[in-house]
């Protein structure tokens, strides 16, 4: 991939991350759902601290006038699952979420597909390893995201079958 190119691409990512950040603090507030609020807050900050990476990326390419010869930039692991169980444990039994909240719920799973493969594509476009693999945990950390997504939304919508299959609970008795 060209220079220009990974910078227009890179100013993308940098838009979408932060659209995307304030979507999710925007739902955070607006449900009622602790298991949504939760999960909503935690992909947020998740999406911040793409946004951070991407952008001081974004200013050493500028600044050299090139993509940097090595990408030094690490980016903490999402914790989006264990927020998940720890909202739904603390819950109790699930509130009723709204039609807001699952719009939302798909709206999100929506974007973070379009994240992943957004992300993994650029990571098979480059060459240099340093920057393959910054793409692909960005690529990985989306991918996880989109996960947990679908897991609230089949626990929004068929609660029953959610917490039967996280509580691994069988008809034999074992």
């Amino acid at each position: 991939m060209k220079g220009e190119k990974r910078l227009n691409a890179l100013e993308v990512a940098l838009n979408n991350e932060l659209r995307e950040r304030e979507f999710y603090y925007q739902n955070a507030k607006r449900t009622r759902n602790p298991v949504g609020k939760a999960m909503f807050k935690q992909i947020g900050d998740d999406e911040l601290e793409h946004y951070e990476r991407l952008k001081q990326l974004h200013e050493t390419w500028v600044k050299a006038k090139k993509w940097p010869e090595k990408v030094p930039l690490k980016v903490k692991d999402t914790i989006v699952r264990d927020v998940l169980k720890d909202a739904v444990k603390k819950a109790g039994k699930m509130p009723k979420g709204d039609d807001d909240d699952l719009k939302a719920v798909r709206t999100a799973i929506d974007f973070e597909a379009k994240g992943e493969k957004y992300y993994a594509k650029l990571r098979d476009e480059v060459t240099d390893p340093g920057e393959k693999a910054f793409f692909d945990l960005l690529s990985k950390m989306e991918r996880e995201h989109f996960l947990s997504l679908k897991d609230v939304e089949e626990l929004m919508t068929d609660p029953v079958s959610w917490y039967r299959k996280k509580e691994h609970h069988g008809v034999d008795g074992a």
